[in-house]
């Protein structure tokens, strides 16, 4: 691990032409190493700026003192106020490639090293700053795809759940103490009123915990973007639906069995959900070899979905294709999609109804059911969370896995409690409960699971 003891730098703006370029510096050496390169339009120096202020200037080449390399604003953000309660600098250059690039490299000559991804809010969780839960919420940010996921993470950056955590841990701290002075003083026996309290704090403590676990398979939704694979026999419209979803041709509509041999993926947001939507091979019987691949890509494709929407034509009866359909989806959250309504319907009622499934009739070819569709796709994976989601909600794996770690540790302190255990017993179990809690919000977390959680960041960031 690299201590913040050290100066880093970074370009903190996407790469490409832009208005604005952002060079980032933090550490302990950001205003001298800026100071040497920057020359104010004034008089004053960034030693003496006042934090949180602008100044203009130009950057010069220290090698070079004529060289200009571009006109810019300087910010100024004294420790501890600043993103990494460090002396930061930013850089606001013109946007582009050779700009930020030339006032980094210059600035790495200077004294600072590059930044690692993630670095800049790595410090801000070392030194205290924000909570590892936050610095996640951080990434869940820039990466959220709709209103909604950004709603949940900038909840999550607000300290949402560390203040429900930190809660939790008061009250778990409260309890272990009573048992430890019980250890410590024998002779004292603990009151069954005592007793009966505790264990009535400790369920709801973990009633509270398992709500909040389950919602993580909503909400990771939310984080990670729904995955809906579209699946059906070859010419039931699977293309044309996917175009009426997305509302745009993106996928090749012909009347020719077997077009579609490769999967098409694209993006939707149904009411603040993230949907990967992914077009798919016709599935039939082929001795052609690319269709043959792109069937077993479909196949694929409907086991790691998160739900399927099966497509079948009205306007026919049903097939042995449709009906292996049915087979091959008896396990998935799935839709029966029924297109073509704006013709005759031949299929039968039975065989759609009788499959235990949701259905519904739609027609790609004139937009009818498109949205009935969509609702569907909604409800069918989010259940009850238009009325619980203004709640705290668990969107990141880790946090689930460590907060059902610390139900088990409860409900074995529960069990020892009841069955009257020593309670060094109890008192272990509530230290493991801590500790899990410890695990989300970082205090007990190893240097191998901070590396890999920042290592997802940019390297801006």
């Amino acid at each position: 691990m690299n201590y913040p003891d050290d100066t880093i730098a970074a370009i903190s703006t996407p790469v490409g032409q832009g208005g604005i370029g952002i060079v980032r510096i933090s550490g302990p050496l950001s205003i001298l190493i800026a100071d040497k390169i920057f020359r104010p339009k004034g008089k004053d120096r960034l030693q003496t700026a006042k934090s949180h202020t602008m100044v203009y200037g130009h950057i010069t080449d220290p090698s070079n003192i004529l060289s200009l390399i571009d006109e810019v604003l300087v910010s100024v953000m004294l420790a501890p106020h600043s993103y990494t309660k460090e002396d930061v600098v930013e850089i606001n250059c013109h946007g582009g490639m050779v700009s930020v690039r030339k006032i980094l490299e210059i600035i790495l000559t200077q004294g600072a090293r590059l930044a690692e991804p993630g670095e800049f809010t790595k410090r801000a969780f070392l030194n205290g700053r924000i909570s590892l839960s936050q610095a996640e919420a951080v990434l869940d940010l820039i990466q959220a795809k709709t209103d909604e996921g950004m709603k949940i993470a900038l909840q999550q950056l607000q300290g949402g759940l560390s203040d429900k955590l930190l809660q939790t841990k008061d009250m778990l701290i409260e309890t272990a103490a009573l048992a430890e002075a019980h250890i410590d003083f024998p002779e004292d026996d603990i009151e069954p009123e005592t007793v009966c309290a505790m264990k009535n704090r400790l369920i709801k403590i973990k009633q509270d915990a398992e709500q909040l676990s389950n919602t993580f398979e909503e909400a990771r939704f939310f984080r990670e973007g729904l995955s809906v694979a579209i699946v059906g026999r070859t010419n039931v419209g699977k293309s044309s639906l996917l175009n009426a979803l997305l509302k745009k041709n993106r996928s090749i509509v012909t009347d020719i069995p077997g077009t579609t041999r490769d999967l098409i993926e694209d993006y939707i947001n149904i009411q603040g959900l993230p949907i990967r939507i992914i077009d798919t091979a016709g599935l039939r019987k082929t001795d052609e070899t690319v269709e043959k691949e792109g069937i077993k890509r479909t196949i694929d494709a409907v086991g790691n979905a998160d739900f399927v929407i099966a497509v079948f034509d009205g306007s026919e009866p049903a097939q042995d294709e449709d009906a292996a359909l049915i087979e091959k989806i008896s396990g998935k959250n799935a839709v029966l999609a029924v297109n073509k309504s704006d013709l005759p319907v031949h299929i039968s009622n039975t065989f759609i109804a009788g499959q235990g499934k949701p259905y519904l009739f739609l027609s790609a070819r004139t937009g009818d059911g498109i949205e009935e569709l969509k609702k569907c796709i909604f409800e069918s994976n989010t259940k009850n969370w238009r009325e619980d989601r203004d709640g705290i909600v668990v969107t990141n794996l880790r946090h689930k896995l460590a907060l059902d770690k610390m139900c088990t540790a409860l409900g074995r302190a529960i069990t020892a409690l009841h069955e009257n255990r020593p309670l060094e017993i109890f008192s272990i179990e509530i230290r493991e409960a801590l500790d899990s809690i410890g695990e989300i919000m970082g205090s007990v977390t190893s240097e191998d699971i901070l590396n890999r959680i920042f290592s997802t960041f940019c390297i801006g960031k």
